[in-house]
């Protein structure tokens, strides 16, 4: 025995007509949401590889400048040029500071990751970078411990 072509079977499906729609419309704000969020977490992350290379390099120069004059001028000079360098857009209002603690120096690299997220204007991602160690210096074999 065959059932009429508009039996039950055809009354549900024409109940349930547009819910996908509707359930798409309901998924698509968390979809967005998250992807969004997969985004900024890569700039940020992005970021924070520009602003450890440029701490890396001022570092290297800060280290390397021996006991000369303005060693902290020519880190800081460094490192801002290598943001202006690798990514200028990535990392804004970066800033660099050379730093001195003991035998060691280094330069610390500050800045604010790009904001994808257009709803939340107060939140800043903010990223630091610190690098150093010592100075390398030449320590003659007579026994003095002057830098040279």
């Amino acid at each position: 025995m065959t059932r009429p072509a508009g039996g039950r079977r055809g009354a549900r499906r024409r109940g349930e007509r547009g819910a996908t729609v509707i359930e798409l419309a309901m998924i698509m704000p968390i979809v967005l949401a998250v992807v969004l969020l997969v985004v900024q977490l890569a700039l940020w992350f992005h970021g924070r590889q520009v602003a450890d290379a440029a701490a890396r390099e001022g570092a290297r120069i800060a280290r390397a400048a021996g006991t000369s004059g303005d060693w902290q001028a020519a880190a800081e000079a460094k490192a801002e040029q290598i943001v202006r360098a690798i990514g200028p857009k990535i990392l804004r209002d970066a800033t660099a500071r050379a730093w001195e603690r003991g035998d060691q120096r280094g330069v610390e690299v500050t800045g604010s990751a790009v904001q994808v997220v257009p709803l939340l204007p107060d939140l800043t991602f903010t990223v630091t970078s610190d690098f150093g160690g010592p100075i390398e210096c030449f320590r003659p074999d007579d026994g003095s411990d002057g830098c040279r």
